[in-house]
């Protein structure tokens, strides 16, 4: 398998704060990785790093194939990088802002940047100072689509965007970067879910897992379990049941590596004399607070 971005114990370190701890991180070539983590997590930091804003304090990151420390102007011709903070001329037209992104990219589609402004209905004879948010992000997001990208990379795209303008930018984007790999953080989680192929979980500076979505909505449920009366829970519950909890008759907690086989038969082991079991499927938004939530207790 090759990787478009691979970080090798990366950390971070402003003054005494560690922000980046350690991370290892794999990302195919082909993925939609969605990174994903409360704030202070550590995602943009991650991105400024892996696009050469900012130097790590130890460790490594290679994207497309090349230190991120001494990334060149052929591997950044073939990176679109769109943050939610992004700072653009505000003195040039839309038009001109294309126009004088095109002389820089030897890539550039003039056929899919006319595309793209019709899709996102830019006003080309408007100042980008005078676009809305959603506008600005729009035309942001042309400029870096236009010359076709091996990696797209996008920081927090969607705060601050009403519904119309968030689905406004997948259908924008998402079929123009067939063959792109994308990264992307952002606390809209539904969003992310309802493209993402691959999801990394930030937890102050590290990397708790990283796997396909797929296999990961696969290995966590919510498990309700009966009872005749009130019951107790014992101690030595097995590891990967997150917050346990008793309710009325019932016992509720969150199986975070389901098995068919395994999670019944454990719930039998350890809970004698219970009763039904439902198990309950999660959306990415109720694993990520899950997660939120047992992190914040082993703190």
């Amino acid at each position: 398998m090759s990787f478009a971005i691979r970080t090798y114990g990366l950390t971070k370190k402003f003054q005494r704060t560690n922000v980046l701890n350690g991370l290892y991180m794999d990302i195919p070539d082909g993925s939609i990785y969605g990174l994903v983590g409360s704030n202070g997590a550590g995602k943009t930091t991650t991105i400024k790093v892996l696009m050469n804003i900012f130097g790590p304090t130890s460790g490594r990151s290679e994207v497309l194939d090349a230190d991120s420390r001494k990334l060149s102007p052929r591997q950044f011709s073939q990176i679109g990088y769109v943050s939610e903070n992004q700072e653009m001329p505000d003195w040039m037209t839309v038009g001109y802002f294309l126009h004088y992104f095109s002389q820089f990219y030897p890539t550039w589609d003039r056929t899919l940047a006319d595309e793209l402004v019709k899709q996102f209905q830019l006003p080309l004879d408007r100042k980008l100072r005078h676009l809305s948010h959603g506008m600005r992000m729009k035309a942001a997001l042309a400029s870096s689509l236009a010359y076709r990208p091996k990696l797209m990379v996008l920081d927090e795209p969607f705060t601050g965007l009403d519904a119309l303008v968030r689905d406004e930018l997948i259908e924008g984007f998402l079929p123009r970067a067939e063959n792109t790999t994308i990264l992307i953080s952002s606390h809209d989680l539904t969003e992310i879910e309802s493209f993402a192929s691959h999801i990394g979980y930030l937890d102050r500076g590290r990397l708790q897992f990283s796997e396909e979505l797929d296999t990961l909505s696969g290995r966590f449920r919510e498990v309700f379990v009966a009872f005749s009366s009130t019951p107790r829970l014992p101690e030595g519950l097995p590891a990967s049941w997150m917050q346990p909890e008793v309710s009325g008759s019932a016992v509720r907690f969150i199986e975070s590596r389901f098995d068919a086989e395994r999670t019944p038969a454990d719930v039998r082991r350890v809970l004698p004399g219970s009763g039904e079991l439902a198990v309950n499927g999660m959306p990415l938004r109720a694993i990520f607070v899950a997660l939120a939530k047992s992190s914040r207790t082993e703190a």
